[in-house]
């Protein structure tokens, strides 16, 4: 992760692409002590390097998983989302890439977001043995509707950013080399309003997000239950492999 102060904006570049800039429990715990120490900034940019924006967390040890790893996975992912709601300053994804699993739904926590011409969005869940329970399941559904909400959450699908614009995911989209530029001039009109009224706003706006909150630690709860679960072995093994899963049948 690299941190970067612009004209009082503080920009978090997630900084891992040989894995798609996945995060782990210390990288997302990170970009939440980032994001709480910001709020003598003027706003908070989270984007990423490579030519990706995020792929969720990381699934290197999904295949042979233990319970404390992945409750420690899942908590420092919610850490992370609640730093972002939390946060008294406007958070900003500049999506320059694509946004996947736990990535889109570090989209969904983010205040606003301008997506590249060429990012892609979508959940993985289902498809690599885990839930999209910390946004996608939920707040999701506040932001873009309940059926295109599951549908993103349960098909696993992707999608280009100019679908997810019209989908009401995204603010804005723009070619890619306009994409920093862009961001830039919406944290400048940031920077004319007053932070405390911005502060008000923001917080007010998380009624949704506060009403959904006994769901996401409910459904964290019974993800940590289903480690190591034949579907969590084969999802994440198969996606290491880069093959499609076969998972058992519903009993």
């Amino acid at each position: 992760m690299v941190l970067e102060d612009r004209a009082d904006v503080l920009w978090i570049r997630l900084n891992r692409p040989d894995r798609r800039n996945a995060f782990d429990p210390a990288m997302s715990a990170a970009i939440s002590e980032a994001v709480e120490g910001a709020s003598d900034r003027r706003a908070v940019v989270i984007t990423g390097s490579g030519g990706s924006f995020c792929a969720g967390g990381a699934l290197q040890n999904l295949s042979t998983p233990t319970v404390g790893e992945m409750r420690g996975l899942y908590q420092g992912s919610l850490r992370m989302f609640d730093a972002i709601r939390s946060c008294p300053r406007p958070v900003i994804a500049a999506v320059n890439g694509a946004a996947a699993g736990g990535g889109n739904e570090l989209v969904v926590a983010c205040d606003l977001a301008i997506a590249a011409r060429s990012a892609t969005f979508g959940q993985t869940g289902p498809r690599v043995g885990s839930s999209p329970v910390t946004g996608a399941t939920n707040v999701m559904g506040v932001q873009i509707g309940e059926k295109k909400a599951k549908e993103l959450a349960l098909l696993c699908r992707r999608y280009p950013a100019d679908e997810a614009e019209r989908m009401g995911l995204v603010n804005a989209v723009v070619d890619d080399d306009e994409l920093e530029p862009t961001v830039e001039r919406w944290c400048a009109e940031l920077a004319q309003l007053s932070p405390r009224y911005l502060e008000i706003t923001k917080i007010s706006s998380n009624i949704w997000w506060s009403a959904a909150r006994d769901s996401f630690s409910t459904g964290l709860g019974m993800l940590v239950q289903a480690v190591g679960s034949p579907d969590m072995v084969e999802g994440a093994t198969a996606f290491l492999e880069k093959r499609k899963p076969a998972f058992p049948p519903p009993q």
